[in-house]
Parts: structure tokens; C-alpha cells; sequence
């Protein structure tokens, strides 16, 4: 059953105010037919309905991919296009979405899944796989199909996809796994798209580690890649480097790929995507307290390619934030940066996450705190990114939390 939860209107919460921003929760996952822990950030159409996915629940309770949309009176309903895992011995389709969707010009969407595909093992479970998901033409169900599984002939392709994939403007797919390779670190591969509905290709950029020992180049990537113009690919690795993970960028050259590491701090653990502001920094978040940076909760870093690249770290101090785990959002017109901070794994178990706003001159700004109430009816660990639509409004979700502490879609006007 391909296309079979939808639910029912559910009116908006409005959940409370910081700094003169309205909050307001627009679903409750129940953690059932409609999916539960969603980890990705969401994704739209040109109509203002979001796409995401969920790591658990569906109808075979192993994630959903779903869309969310607004209903005249201002309500939203929601509807679950695919559910992961049609075998219930081996999930060849995949199983445990635990990242965004990238959706093309025709509305085709596009994700992996870190489990599930049958092609090998991975500490007892199959190795992910990479899917897309076909609108109809003329009404009816979607389409899903898996155009690649990972972890064929050894998983020298790579194993375990946590990430986002990455589409370029001629339809191109990068993305990232955690493991595997011929250093088993991780990889980061394309796939190119088949003529007329043919098969994609897939095609190793680079593998992790290949030397062994300390893995100066970067290890285990759990966030996806970002382009530039030139066609170079930037990154994050969660370990290597000097000893708390990498930013690197692959640039093509004859004969394959060439990483060069840009920066590397002990003990940062960057986990999320990089992003480009319109001069050509990057900026990206570390989780840890990382050995020649400040603050021990992690914090925002910038990239500057001006005189080779220098760090600039904006440092979480709890009272305004701790443990980013997602990528950063940047408004170029506003000139401001916008994140979610986790708060997962501190001791203040009291802690559940906040949604902040960085400006040009490094003020850091609340924008909202989670659980605000018992029982955190707002959510709770934002574990993924915002998205802003066309009028300025940030769309996001909790993996917990909410009327069925399952996680919850947010919207917040800045």
C-alpha cells in the first residue's frame, strides 16, 4: 500500500512567543500511520507544500516519506506517499529515512535510507539505499524505486547513507555514506540519471581513509556535500582529521577526485551540511567542545577563502544554545543565519533545543526554546534544519514532543 494515510485536518497550535515571535505547531506526528521521529529537514513546492520523512511509523512502522499541505480554513492535513519497507523479512526498498528529501523540477523526490536493500550487511541489518519517488500523472499513487543499493561487491560503494543528497542543475546526485569504502570510512559518490527512464549510474568520488591509521583526511561523514560554481564538492566528516572531524573539499581532476582538508579541530564533531553565503564563505555548525575553539557546547563556525581559510567560531554557551546538529540557513537579504541548536546528550536533561538567529556583526539571538510546557506539547531536539519559504516564514520539525511525543512540524515567523 503505496499512497494510503491520509489524515485529517489538524488545527494550528499556537504554543507560545520569544522576542515577538509566534510559534506555532502545524502536525503532531502520532508516531503510527503518519510516521513519527522525523530527523531531515523538509523541502517544498512551488505551491508551499512541504515534503519530509520519518524515521519510524507507516504502515509497516520503519518511516514514511509524507507531504504536508495547507487547507483553505488555515489548518493542515497531511498525506503519507510512501511506506518504507514492503517486506517485512528484508526491506529491499530500505527502511530508517533518517535524512531530507532534494526534489527536482518535475517533482520527482529524492532520499536514501540508512538500512534496509538486501545487497549486504551492516552490523546485522542491509546497507541503505538510494530512492526516488515519482509523482502521478494522472492522479493515483506515487512512484518509488530504489536506483541504487549500497554495499555491492564489499561495499567499496560505500554502506549506511545518513544523509541528504545533493541534486546539480543537470540532475546529477551527490551524496555521502557513513562507512564502507575501501577505507570503510565513508565515501561520497554520484549517480547520473539514465536517458528516457534508463538506469542511473553510479560512480566513487572519493573513500575515506584509505591509508588507514589516524584518517588525516576525514572519516565517517554524516552530513551531505554542497557545490559551488566551479563544480568542487565541500563537506563535513564527524571523525578524523585531528582527531574531531574535517571540512574538506573534492575537487575533479584527471584520473579521479582530490580531497584537500580545510579545517580540522579536536573534539568539534561537525555533522551537518556546509553552506555558501553569497561571498564565498562557508559557514557550518561543530556539536563538541572542540580543542582551540571556545565554548564547549559547539557552536557556528565560518570558512573564509580570503588569505587561505581562516576559522570564525560564534560558541554556544547553553543560555542561548548547545549541540547544533543540523545545517545553518542563511538569509542573504536579512543578513542573518538561522539554526537549530539540539541540546541532545547534556547533563540539563531539562534542555530540549531552541531555534536561534545569528546576525553580520556575531550577536546571537533566541529566537524560540523548546518544551516550554510539561510534556513538551511544542516539540522537543530539533535534530533537523529550517526551511524558509518565499514570504519569510521558517518551517522545521522535532524529532520528539508534541501532543504524542513522536516530533512535530513547526512554523516560525522571524
Amino acid at each position: 500500500m503505496k499512497n494510503a494515510f491520509v489524515c485529517a485536518a489538524v488545527v494550528v497550535l499556537s504554543c507560545g512567543f520569544a522576542l515577538g515571535q509566534q510559534y506555532k505547531v502545524l502536525w503532531n506526528f502520532t508516531g503510527f500511520g503518519d510516521g513519527g521521529l522525523p530527523y531531515g529537514t523538509l523541502v517544498s513546492d512551488s505551491a508551499g507544500n512541504l515534503y519530509g520523512t520519518t524515521l519510524e511509523g507507516g504502515e509497516y512502522s520503519e518511516g514514511t516519506v509524507f507531504e504536508l499541505y495547507r487547507n483553505g480554513d488555515g489548518t493542515w492535513s497531511q498525506t503519507v506517499l510512501h511506506s518504507l519497507c514492503d517486506d517485512e523479512v528484508f526491506c529491499f526498498e530500505g527502511l530508517d529515512p533518517q535524512a531530507g528529501l532534494v526534489r527536482d523540477q518535475t517533482g520527482n523526490l529524492f532520499g536514501t535510507t540508512s538500512a534496509g536493500g538486501g545487497a549486504g550487511e551492516c552490523n546485522g541489518e542491509a546497507c541503505g539505499v538510494v530512492f526516488e519517488l515519482s509523482p502521478p500523472t494522472q492522479g493515483g499513487s506515487w512512484t518509488y524505486q530504489v536506483i541504487h543499493w549500497f554495499c555491492v561487491f564489499r561495499c567499496s560503494d560505500g554502506a549506511t547513507p545518513r544523509a541528504p543528497l545533493l541534486l546539480d542543475p543537470t540532475g546529477n546526485l551527490y551524496g555521502t555514506t557513513t562507512s564502507g569504502g575501501d577505507g570503510q570510512q565513508g565515501t561520497v559518490f554520484e549517480l547520473s540519471p539514465g536517458g528516457n527512464g534508463g538506469a542511473w549510474t553510479f560512480s566513487l568520488l572519493y573513500g575515506f581513509c584509505i591509508g588507514g591509521g589516524a584518517c588525516s583526511d576525514g572519516a565517517r561523514p554524516e552530513a551531505g556535500v554542497t557545490l559551488d560554481n566551479a563544480g568542487n564538492l565541500y563537506g563535513t566528516t564527524e571523525d578524523g582529521g585531528s582527531g574531531g572531524g574535517t571540512v574538506f573539499e573534492l575537487s575533479p581532476a584527471l584520473g579521479g577526485w582530490t580531497e584537500r582538508v580545510l579545517a580540522s579541530h579536536k573534539g568539534a564533531y561537525p555533522a551537518a551540511s556546509v553552506r555558501f553565503d553569497q561571498e564565498g564563505n562557508l559557514y557550518g555548525t561543530y556539536s563538541g567542545g572542540a580543542e582551540g575553539l571556545p565554548g564547549r557546547y559547539g557552536g557556528v563556525f565560518k570558512l573564509s577563502p580570503k588569505n587561505g581559510y581562516t576559522s570564525r567560531v560564534f560558541r554556544f554557551d547553553l543560555t542561548d544554545g548547545a549541540v547544533p546538529w543540523a545545517e545553518v540557513l542563511i538569509d542573504s537579504k536579512r543578513r542573518v543565519l538561522y539554526g537549530t541548536t539540539s541540546g541532545a546528550g547534556l547533563e540539563n536533561i531539562n534542555y530540549q533545543g531552541n531555534i536561534f538567529q545569528i546576525d553580520a556583526t556575531g550577536h546571537q539571538s533566541v529566537l524560540y526554546t523548546f518544551c516550554q510546557q510539561a510534556n513538551c506539547p511544542d516539540g522537543a531536539l530539533p535534530f533537523s534544519g529550517l526551511f524558509k519559504d518565499s514570504s519569510g516564514n521558517l518551517f522545521g520539525m522535532t524529532s520528539q514532543g508534541g501532543t504524542y511525543d513522536r516530533g512535530v512540524v513547526f512554523e516560525i515567523t522571524p
